[in-house]
């Protein structure tokens, strides 16, 4: 069995992934020796007896910035050859399943959580190998976002699902939303399920949930659709 993929989350409030992480797909995946993630509690790095992470910015404005050297020494107590670091910010690249693809292939993941206004510009410039973003909106701090793509990227690792397929079927895989699913009963409330899935014909199955696939993907994400 290959290694796990390593990942460690920077912050300085590391319980917040306590729910996440002991639940569920990434609770089995840990048990399973697919990941192995830890949650760095970024007070431990500073040198004062406040454990200050923060300071004013320079220039004055609103808020707070987080400060360099407790980020900066964090980083380097973890950091392994080749691992990528990253920045959870909505200045960032947007994540996708694409992205998620590429980032499951790596051997060790470090997670910046920034809080407050954000972090030392210098901490971008010196330190951090990709910035994502989950969305254009702001969140209190980057644990949460962190979350998100620690989940999607797990679910890509081969043996973490029961079914390796399930990965390659769902949206966005193939540049397309997900097809409509199906279970028993056949009839619900004078719905009924199309007949072409009780049929056992598995070509025709095939093709009906690629048609349907790219109808609703025409519906309601056409900005996926560049062939068109």
């Amino acid at each position: 069995m290959p290694a796990p993929l390593k990942m460690d989350v920077i912050t300085i409030f590391p319980r917040m992934l306590d729910g996440v992480l002991g639940e569920s797909m990434l609770k089995r995946a840990a048990e399973g020796g697919h990941i192995a993630v830890r949650t760095i509690n970024l007070r431990d790095f500073t040198t004062d007896t406040h454990r200050t992470t923060d300071d004013r910015p320079y220039g004055g404005g609103p808020g707070m910035v987080m400060k360099p050297d407790p980020i900066f020494q964090a980083v380097e107590s973890v950091r392994e050859a080749g691992a990528r670091v990253i920045l959870m910010t909505p200045q960032g690249r947007r994540f996708d399943q694409a992205y998620a693809r590429e980032l499951a292939q790596a051997r060790h993941l470090i997670f910046v959580c920034g809080h407050y206004e954000g972090v030392d510009e210098r901490v971008r410039e010196a330190l951090v190998t990709d910035e994502i973003s989950i969305g254009d909106y702001v969140l209190t701090n980057g644990v949460l976002p962190a979350a998100v793509v620690i989940d999607a990227v797990t679910r890509l690792i081969p043996g973490v699902l029961g079914h390796n397929e399930s990965a390659a079927d769902e949206s966005f895989s193939e540049g397309l939303l997900e097809y409509p699913h199906y279970t028993r009963p056949p009839e619900y409330r004078g719905m009924k399920v199309p007949e072409i899935l009780l049929s056992g014909d598995h070509e025709a199955v095939h093709a009906w949930r690629k048609q349907q696939a790219r109808e609703r993907t025409r519906r309601r994400r056409p900005d996926l659709l560049t062939d068109e």
